[in-house]
Protein backbone atom coordinates (compact mmCIF):
# COMPACT_ATOMS: atom_id res chain seq x y z
CA UNK A 1 0.00 0.00 0.00
CA UNK A 2 1.15 3.75 -1.26
CA UNK A 3 1.14 6.20 2.39
CA UNK A 4 1.68 10.19 1.50
CA UNK A 5 4.95 11.06 2.21
CA UNK A 6 5.09 13.16 5.60
CA UNK A 7 8.94 14.21 5.38
CA UNK A 8 12.04 14.09 3.50
CA UNK A 9 15.24 14.02 4.22
CA UNK A 10 18.35 15.10 2.15
CA UNK A 11 22.52 15.20 3.16
CA UNK A 12 24.67 16.48 0.89
CA UNK A 13 22.00 17.84 -1.55
CA UNK A 14 21.24 13.84 -2.42
CA UNK A 15 17.61 12.73 -1.27
CA UNK A 16 18.59 10.12 1.65
CA UNK A 17 15.33 9.06 3.40
CA UNK A 18 11.68 9.41 2.99
CA UNK A 19 8.83 9.40 6.55
CA UNK A 20 5.63 8.14 4.89
CA UNK A 21 2.82 8.07 6.78
CA UNK A 22 -0.84 9.20 7.91
CA UNK A 23 -2.52 12.27 9.61
CA UNK A 24 -6.13 12.93 10.78
CA UNK A 25 -7.38 16.13 12.63
CA UNK A 26 -10.85 17.08 13.52
CA UNK A 27 -13.45 19.78 15.08
CA UNK A 28 -15.08 19.84 17.98
CA UNK A 29 -17.88 17.49 16.33
CA UNK A 30 -15.81 14.74 15.67
CA UNK A 31 -15.86 15.53 11.77
CA UNK A 32 -13.12 15.10 9.98
CA UNK A 33 -11.23 18.05 8.84
CA UNK A 34 -8.01 17.69 7.74
CA UNK A 35 -6.55 14.26 6.80
CA UNK A 36 -2.84 13.31 4.74
CA UNK A 37 -3.65 9.62 3.45
CA UNK A 38 -6.40 6.86 5.09
CA UNK A 39 -7.75 8.70 8.27
CA UNK A 40 -9.12 5.62 8.89
CA UNK A 41 -6.31 3.56 9.12
CA UNK A 42 -5.90 0.73 11.74
CA UNK A 43 -3.71 2.02 14.24
CA UNK A 44 -2.07 0.21 17.03
CA UNK A 45 -2.34 3.11 20.34
CA UNK A 46 0.63 2.08 21.68
CA UNK A 47 2.00 4.14 24.60
CA UNK A 48 -0.55 6.83 23.14
CA UNK A 49 -3.21 4.81 25.19
CA UNK A 50 -1.90 5.38 28.39
CA UNK A 51 -3.95 8.72 29.49
CA UNK A 52 -7.14 6.58 28.66
CA UNK A 53 -6.01 3.44 30.69
CA UNK A 54 -5.30 6.26 33.42
CA UNK A 55 -9.20 7.08 33.19
CA UNK A 56 -10.41 4.24 35.32
CA UNK A 57 -7.46 4.11 38.04
CA UNK A 58 -8.05 7.87 38.54
CA UNK A 59 -11.83 7.47 38.24
CA UNK A 60 -11.46 4.77 41.17
CA UNK A 61 -9.51 7.46 43.31
CA UNK A 62 -6.28 5.89 43.28
CA UNK A 63 -4.82 9.14 43.75
CA UNK A 64 -6.91 10.48 46.55
CA UNK A 65 -6.94 6.82 48.35
CA UNK A 66 -3.13 6.71 48.41
CA UNK A 67 -2.26 10.22 49.41
CA UNK A 68 -0.14 10.00 45.96
CA UNK A 69 1.00 13.65 44.52
CA UNK A 70 0.07 14.86 41.42
CA UNK A 71 3.80 14.24 40.22
CA UNK A 72 3.22 10.59 41.06
CA UNK A 73 -0.54 10.26 39.47
CA UNK A 74 1.10 11.80 36.24
CA UNK A 75 3.30 8.45 35.84
CA UNK A 76 -0.41 6.51 35.28
CA UNK A 77 0.05 8.21 32.31
CA UNK A 78 3.26 8.37 31.35
CA UNK A 79 6.76 6.55 29.46
CA UNK A 80 8.83 7.67 32.23
CA UNK A 81 12.82 7.34 30.98
CA UNK A 82 14.64 6.44 34.21
CA UNK A 83 15.56 10.01 35.16
CA UNK A 84 15.93 10.35 39.34
CA UNK A 85 12.76 12.15 39.33
CA UNK A 86 11.02 9.63 37.84
CA UNK A 87 12.34 6.94 40.19
CA UNK A 88 11.55 8.63 43.09
CA UNK A 89 7.90 9.01 42.20
CA UNK A 90 8.02 5.14 41.78
CA UNK A 91 9.59 4.16 44.87
CA UNK A 92 7.03 6.37 46.80
CA UNK A 93 3.99 4.84 45.05
CA UNK A 94 5.16 1.56 45.94
CA UNK A 95 5.88 2.33 49.39
CA UNK A 96 2.29 4.14 49.72
CA UNK A 97 0.36 1.82 47.65
CA UNK A 98 2.50 -1.60 49.44
CA UNK A 99 2.88 -2.41 46.07
CA UNK A 100 6.20 -5.08 45.89
CA UNK A 101 8.38 -4.51 42.67
CA UNK A 102 8.37 -8.44 42.11
CA UNK A 103 4.65 -7.95 41.56
CA UNK A 104 5.40 -5.75 38.11
CA UNK A 105 4.84 -8.01 35.01
CA UNK A 106 6.83 -5.95 33.01
CA UNK A 107 10.36 -7.16 32.82
CA UNK A 108 13.43 -5.98 34.56
CA UNK A 109 15.39 -3.43 32.69
CA UNK A 110 18.26 -0.32 32.77
CA UNK A 111 17.13 3.04 32.81
CA UNK A 112 16.29 4.18 28.80
CA UNK A 113 17.56 7.57 29.14
CA UNK A 114 21.40 7.62 28.21
CA UNK A 115 22.36 9.22 31.90
CA UNK A 116 20.85 7.60 33.82
CA UNK A 117 21.70 4.15 31.97
CA UNK A 118 25.45 5.05 32.18
CA UNK A 119 25.62 5.60 35.87
CA UNK A 120 23.64 2.16 36.51
CA UNK A 121 26.18 0.99 34.41
CA UNK A 122 29.16 2.92 35.97
CA UNK A 123 27.99 1.37 39.47
CA UNK A 124 27.08 -2.47 38.42
CA UNK A 125 23.87 -1.84 39.10
CA UNK A 126 21.27 -4.32 37.85
CA UNK A 127 18.29 -4.19 36.00
CA UNK A 128 14.96 -3.41 38.40
CA UNK A 129 11.77 -4.10 36.53
CA UNK A 130 10.95 -0.54 38.07
CA UNK A 131 13.35 0.86 35.39
CA UNK A 132 10.69 -0.21 32.32
CA UNK A 133 9.25 2.64 30.53
CA UNK A 134 5.47 1.75 31.63
CA UNK A 135 6.23 0.64 35.14
CA UNK A 136 3.84 4.13 35.75
CA UNK A 137 0.88 2.41 34.24
CA UNK A 138 1.53 -1.29 35.62
CA UNK A 139 1.60 0.39 39.24
CA UNK A 140 -1.74 2.61 38.69
CA UNK A 141 -3.18 -1.15 37.37
CA UNK A 142 -2.17 -3.17 40.36
CA UNK A 143 -3.47 -0.51 42.84
CA UNK A 144 -6.85 -0.83 40.83
CA UNK A 145 -7.07 -3.93 41.22
CA UNK A 146 -6.44 -4.16 45.29
CA UNK A 147 -8.72 -1.03 46.08
CA UNK A 148 -11.69 -3.06 44.19
CA UNK A 149 -11.12 -6.36 45.72
CA UNK A 150 -9.29 -8.25 43.11
CA UNK A 151 -6.77 -10.66 42.65
CA UNK A 152 -3.32 -8.47 41.44
CA UNK A 153 -1.85 -11.74 39.87
CA UNK A 154 -3.03 -11.78 36.01
CA UNK A 155 -3.50 -7.63 36.17
CA UNK A 156 -1.91 -7.53 32.90
CA UNK A 157 -4.75 -10.10 31.08
CA UNK A 158 -7.18 -8.95 29.02
CA UNK A 159 -9.74 -10.68 30.64
CA UNK A 160 -8.65 -9.12 34.19
CA UNK A 161 -11.58 -6.56 35.76
CA UNK A 162 -9.17 -3.78 35.64
CA UNK A 163 -7.98 -4.17 32.06
CA UNK A 164 -12.10 -4.40 31.24
CA UNK A 165 -12.30 -1.52 32.44
CA UNK A 166 -9.10 0.60 30.56
CA UNK A 167 -11.32 -1.32 27.25
CA UNK A 168 -14.42 0.37 28.07
CA UNK A 169 -13.40 3.48 28.79
CA UNK A 170 -10.84 3.97 25.71
CA UNK A 171 -13.63 2.99 23.61
CA UNK A 172 -16.13 5.65 25.30
CA UNK A 173 -13.29 8.38 24.52
CA UNK A 174 -12.79 7.25 21.35
CA UNK A 175 -16.40 6.79 20.44
CA UNK A 176 -15.72 3.15 18.74
CA UNK A 177 -17.33 -0.16 19.76
CA UNK A 178 -15.36 -2.03 22.47
CA UNK A 179 -16.22 -5.27 21.02
CA UNK A 180 -14.67 -3.43 17.47
CA UNK A 181 -11.34 -2.56 19.33
CA UNK A 182 -8.43 -4.59 17.92
CA UNK A 183 -6.13 -6.01 20.73
CA UNK A 184 -2.70 -6.96 20.34
CA UNK A 185 0.19 -7.39 23.27
CA UNK A 186 2.17 -4.27 23.58
CA UNK A 187 6.07 -4.15 24.73
CA UNK A 188 5.30 -4.20 28.45
CA UNK A 189 2.95 -7.36 28.07
CA UNK A 190 -0.25 -5.24 28.41
CA UNK A 191 -3.18 -5.87 26.03
CA UNK A 192 -2.65 -2.78 22.80
CA UNK A 193 -5.53 -1.67 21.38
CA UNK A 194 -5.79 -0.80 17.40
CA UNK A 195 -8.78 1.64 16.07
CA UNK A 196 -9.06 3.73 13.23
CA UNK A 197 -6.77 6.83 13.31
CA UNK A 198 -9.38 9.12 13.24
CA UNK A 199 -10.95 7.47 16.50
CA UNK A 200 -7.53 7.92 18.13
CA UNK A 201 -7.92 11.67 17.58
CA UNK A 202 -11.97 11.69 18.86
CA UNK A 203 -10.28 10.15 22.00
CA UNK A 204 -7.71 13.45 22.28
CA UNK A 205 -10.28 15.64 21.86
CA UNK A 206 -12.15 14.41 24.77
CA UNK A 207 -9.10 14.56 26.71
CA UNK A 208 -8.49 17.96 25.85
CA UNK A 209 -12.46 19.20 25.96
CA UNK A 210 -13.78 17.12 28.91
CA UNK A 211 -17.11 18.96 28.33
CA UNK A 212 -18.38 16.14 25.49
CA UNK A 213 -17.99 13.48 28.11
CA UNK A 214 -21.67 12.98 29.10
CA UNK A 215 -20.74 10.79 32.14
CA UNK A 216 -19.69 12.77 35.12
CA UNK A 217 -17.15 10.69 36.63
CA UNK A 218 -15.70 9.86 33.41
CA UNK A 219 -15.48 13.60 33.21
CA UNK A 220 -14.14 14.29 36.16
CA UNK A 221 -11.25 11.80 36.09
CA UNK A 222 -10.42 12.81 32.58
CA UNK A 223 -9.96 16.74 33.99
CA UNK A 224 -7.58 15.35 36.16
CA UNK A 225 -5.80 13.09 34.06
CA UNK A 226 -5.01 15.93 31.83
CA UNK A 227 -4.31 18.46 34.60
CA UNK A 228 -1.49 16.21 35.70
CA UNK A 229 -0.20 15.41 32.38
CA UNK A 230 -0.08 19.60 32.08
CA UNK A 231 1.47 20.61 35.07
CA UNK A 232 3.97 17.87 35.36
CA UNK A 233 5.14 17.26 31.53
CA UNK A 234 8.69 16.19 32.73
CA UNK A 235 6.83 13.24 34.48
CA UNK A 236 5.37 11.78 30.88
CA UNK A 237 8.32 11.19 29.32
CA UNK A 238 11.77 13.70 30.29
CA UNK A 239 13.71 16.84 29.17
CA UNK A 240 13.99 17.25 25.40
CA UNK A 241 11.22 14.85 24.60
CA UNK A 242 8.05 16.39 22.15
CA UNK A 243 5.56 15.02 25.05
CA UNK A 244 6.94 17.53 27.37
CA UNK A 245 7.24 20.20 24.90
CA UNK A 246 3.91 20.24 24.23
CA UNK A 247 2.35 19.57 27.06
CA UNK A 248 3.79 22.59 28.71
CA UNK A 249 2.07 24.56 26.67
CA UNK A 250 -1.16 24.69 29.00
CA UNK A 251 -3.12 24.65 25.90
CA UNK A 252 -2.00 20.94 24.66
CA UNK A 253 -2.61 17.58 25.40
CA UNK A 254 -0.24 14.87 23.90
CA UNK A 255 1.26 11.68 24.12
CA UNK A 256 3.19 9.36 21.76
CA UNK A 257 3.23 5.54 21.41
CA UNK A 258 6.34 3.41 19.96
CA UNK A 259 6.28 2.69 16.34
CA UNK A 260 5.44 6.22 15.30
CA UNK A 261 1.65 7.01 16.86
CA UNK A 262 1.09 10.56 18.11
CA UNK A 263 -1.57 12.03 19.18
CA UNK A 264 -2.65 15.58 20.48
CA UNK A 265 -5.27 18.21 21.18
CA UNK A 266 -5.45 22.27 21.36
CA UNK A 267 -8.08 22.95 24.28
CA UNK A 268 -8.90 26.64 22.86
CA UNK A 269 -9.10 25.74 19.19
CA UNK A 270 -11.22 22.30 20.30
CA UNK A 271 -9.44 20.18 17.48
CA UNK A 272 -7.39 17.15 18.27
CA UNK A 273 -5.12 15.30 15.75
CA UNK A 274 -3.40 12.06 15.40
CA UNK A 275 -0.57 10.58 12.84
CA UNK A 276 1.02 7.85 12.19
CA UNK A 277 4.65 7.70 11.09
CA UNK A 278 5.02 4.40 8.61
CA UNK A 279 7.97 3.43 9.21
CA UNK A 280 8.06 4.10 12.62
CA UNK A 281 10.14 6.68 13.26
CA UNK A 282 9.59 8.85 16.18
CA UNK A 283 12.89 11.30 15.32
CA UNK A 284 10.76 13.30 13.05
CA UNK A 285 7.69 13.66 15.14
CA UNK A 286 8.38 17.07 16.07
CA UNK A 287 8.78 18.08 12.60
CA UNK A 288 5.30 16.92 11.47
CA UNK A 289 3.74 18.21 14.46
CA UNK A 290 5.31 21.59 14.19
CA UNK A 291 4.16 21.56 10.62
CA UNK A 292 0.59 20.63 11.32
CA UNK A 293 0.66 23.57 13.90
CA UNK A 294 1.95 26.21 11.51
CA UNK A 295 -0.39 25.25 8.99
CA UNK A 296 -3.55 26.02 11.13
CA UNK A 297 -1.75 28.92 12.03
CA UNK A 298 -1.59 28.22 15.91
CA UNK A 299 -0.73 31.10 17.96
CA UNK A 300 1.81 29.80 20.47
CA UNK A 301 5.07 30.31 18.10
CA UNK A 302 7.13 29.45 21.23
CA UNK A 303 5.97 25.80 20.92
CA UNK A 304 6.69 25.39 17.30
CA UNK A 305 9.76 26.55 17.92
CA UNK A 306 10.60 24.16 20.83
CA UNK A 307 9.84 21.60 18.57
CA UNK A 308 12.24 22.24 15.95
CA UNK A 309 14.72 22.99 18.62
CA UNK A 310 14.02 18.65 19.31
CA UNK A 311 14.27 18.24 15.51
CA UNK A 312 15.57 20.94 13.53
CA UNK A 313 15.24 21.47 9.42
CA UNK A 314 18.81 21.40 9.43
CA UNK A 315 20.64 17.95 9.71
CA UNK A 316 23.54 18.09 12.25
CA UNK A 317 26.35 15.70 12.25
CA UNK A 318 28.35 14.92 15.38
CA UNK A 319 31.21 17.31 14.59
CA UNK A 320 27.87 19.93 14.89
CA UNK A 321 28.28 20.62 11.04
CA UNK A 322 25.02 21.38 8.93
CA UNK A 323 25.22 18.55 6.37
CA UNK A 324 21.68 18.49 5.20
CA UNK A 325 18.20 19.64 5.52
CA UNK A 326 14.54 17.92 6.85
CA UNK A 327 11.38 18.86 4.82
CA UNK A 328 7.73 18.13 6.16
CA UNK A 329 6.50 17.91 2.34
CA UNK A 330 2.49 17.09 3.37
CA UNK A 331 -0.07 19.55 2.73
CA UNK A 332 -3.37 19.20 5.39
CA UNK A 333 -5.97 18.79 3.29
Amino acid sequence: MNYPVLVEEYRGGMHENTHMGVVCGINEKGEVIYSVGDENHMTFLRSAAKPFQAIPVIQNGIDEKFGLTSEEAALFAASQRGESYHLEALESILHKTGIEEEEFYCCPTYPLNDEPKAEYHRKHGEKRKIFHNCSGKHSGFMALAKVLGHEVDGYWKLEHPVQQLSLAAMADMANYPKEDIGIGIDGCGFPVYVIPLQHIAQAYLKLACPDLIEQREMREAVVKVANYMNAHPEMIASHDFICTVLLADPNIVAKGGAKGVYGFALKKERMSFALKVMDGSELVWPNIVASILEQIGYENHETIERLYALSSKVIINDNGEVVGERKTVFQLV
